[in-house]
Formats: structure tokens, sequence, C-alpha cells
């Protein structure tokens, strides 16, 4: 980005000679680099820079002798109680979790890249390991799918919605933890970066009160959903579009991805500002790009 002082280094997940330059020097790596998308035409894709990319990254961040790696996860890692009769299950970093339980090619990829991080960690490496929830804020390009429903609201896209879970948290606060978790953090752990746990129909209320514009009412059964998700996953293997509703994403959407920062807040002193703060910074942000 322009606002930032820094020297650039062009380079490639796929390609290892490009990380060992960029790498050579330095003290501290923060591997934040990821594919992430909830549809690819091509999955092995995914897998190569999520996978073998990370794999390359810590490659080259032990042979330039760093002090400290920090590794970017993600909370689809993380696993989630059943609901009970108290509600919605909440996880954690000692939650149990397993491949069967991740759901699409991104999600996999994560889950595998995590066991090469935790595999350099057991070797010496120094790597930390963070898990963002699901960050909003401003600067997201792309945008990624979470800064998607920010956009998509503001476009009138989004006329109805499905009943499932995020935990919010503004994508500042999850910067700001990357740094404590390179200071404070232990090797081979792994820490939680959200805030608060919002349904999708609380958030797109809560843009709602902020825009001044009415959120959508109508709640989708889970069953359109998925029918949704079949047809337009399936024309857009035929076009190579990206669909407008993911499978992936329908399949995530069936559970609330709900989780505590407690760990990262007593160990790292993480205290994230409300995710208020977030959305009022994604619509600033995507409305000046209008």
């Amino acid at each position: 980005m322009p606002e930032l002082d820094v020297e650039e280094y062009e380079g490639d997940l796929r390609d290892p000679e490009s990380l060992l330059r960029a790498a050579d020097g330095c003290g501290q790596v923060f591997h934040v680099a990821a594919d992430y998308r909830l549809w690819s035409k091509n999955p092995e894709d995914m897998y190569r820079s999520n996978v073998g990319g990370t794999r390359n990254m810590l490659a080259a961040a032990q042979a330039a002798g760093v002090e400290r790696v920090v590794y970017t996860s993600t909370v689809g890692c993380i696993g989630i109680p059943a609901a009970d009769e108290n509600g919605p299950g909440i996880g954690d970093e000692n939650t149990p979790v397993s491949e069967d339980m991740m759901s699409g090619t991104y999600k996999r990829s994560k889950y595998f890249a995590e066991k090469v991080a935790l595999e350099f960690a057991e070797a010496g490496l120094p790597v930390v390991i963070v898990n963002p929830t699901a960050p909003m804020g401003d600067h997201d390009f792309k945008p990624t799918p979470t800064g998607a429903i920010v956009r998509d609201f503001l476009r009138g896209a989004m006329p109805a919605y499905i009943d499932t879970g995020l935990n919010v948290v503004n994508v500042r606060d999850v910067a700001l933890g990357h740094l404590l978790a390179c200071e404070r953090g232990i090797p081979g752990q792994r820490y939680i970066l959200g805030c608060e746990n919002m349904t999708l129909g609380q958030i797109l209320r809560e843009l709602g009160q902020i825009t001044g514009r009415r959120a959508p009412r109508v709640k989708l059964p889970y069953a359109v959903a998925w029918a949704a998700g079949m047809v337009t996953t399936g024309f857009a293997h035929l076009t190579g579009i990206p669909p407008r509703a993911p499978m992936e994403a329908v399949r995530m959407a069936k559970k609330k991805m709900w989780v505590s920062h407690a760990k990262a807040q007593d160990q790292l002193g993480f205290e994230p500002q409300s995710p208020v703060t977030a959305f009022i910074d994604a619509i600033n942000w995507f409305e000046g790009r209008r």
C-alpha cells in the first residue's frame, strides 16, 4: 500500500527462491498471505498456495535464521462444539477439531497449512499461530468474503439472509493482535483473534442503523440456500465466473462460527474494540471507492 514506508520484494508463495530472497536479513516474519476464496475452478491452486506456500515460507524463514514467525491461520481451523439447550457452542483453542470438520477447499487447505506450521514449531522454528475470526474494516480491496457482506448490503444486493453466525473483529485489532503474538506469544501455541459473536441478522441490522438503510427482513430456510448454492456453483463450473452463493459458503453457514478470544486476552493482552468500529470503517471504505 502507498501509505506504508516499507521496502518491497515481489514474490510468490509457490516460488521458494523468491521467498528466500525476501526473508534474508529479516529478524521476524509474518506469514499473512493466503488464497482466501470460497470458490475456485481449480481447487488444487488453493492447496499449492496455502499448504505448499506455507511450507515454502517457513522453510525460507528457517534458512534465514529469524527470531520469530507469526503464521496467520483462520477461525475455520478451530473446533466448534455442538449446540445444546443453552444455544450454539462456543469454541476455543482447545476444542477438538479434525479434518472431517473442514467444509470446503479453503478450510481444508488452511487446516493442513496449520499442521505444517505446527510441524515447524515442533522442529524448533519459533512459530506462533493466530486464528483471526471474521475481520472487517477498511482497505478490503478484493473484497474478502466477510467484506463482501458490507459491500453487498450497501449495494442493496442482499434482499434476504440465512440463520448463521460469525465472530466479528476490526481488522485493525487483528493487525495489533499479530504484533502482540510476535512479542508475547508462545511458539507452537494458537491464539484466536476475535471479538463479538453475532448472527448475520444482527450484523445486517447494525449496518442498517449506521447507514439509515433498511436491513433485509426475510430469513431464508437453509434448504433454499442449499438449493441456490447448488445451482449457482454448478453454473460457475460451466462458465468460470465465481458464483453469487458458493456451495462452500452455504456449508460453512450451517454452523455458527462462535468462539472465545479469552486466551489471547489473558496471555497477549489482546483488547479488541467494538465491532461497530469495524462496520463504520468498512462502510466508509466501500462508499469512498464508489
